[in-house]
């Protein structure tokens, strides 16, 4: 999870702060939001920054639960992950 005032910066391959995943403009990167909103103006933003891949969920997780897709949960919840941290964490199904 990336906290929205971060997505540009984490995102952007050219930036130091990236995230490991990083590593392309190419990559498609898929935005989620509690109900599509803030997804949609974020890709956006990500376009305008040249990540022509950058798309949102219409609807956001509630369309999602709403549709019945498999869920999954962290077994612990872990704080954000910093400027080139690794992703960590334990996942279940629930």
């Amino acid at each position: 999870m990336i906290e929205r005032n971060q997505l540009e910066w984490r995102l952007d391959p050219l930036c130091d702060a990236r995230i490991p995943e990083a590593t392309s403009a190419d990559i498609q990167w898929i935005i989620l939001c509690d109900e599509g909103y803030s997804s949609s103006l974020a890709a956006s933003s990500l376009r305008q920054i040249g990540l022509a891949n950058a798309t949102d969920v219409i609807g956001g997780f509630q369309a999602w639960i709403t549709a019945g897709l498999q869920v999954i949960r962290q077994a612990t919840p872990t704080r954000p992950r910093g400027p080139g941290e690794p992703a960590r964490g334990e996942l279940t199904y629930g």
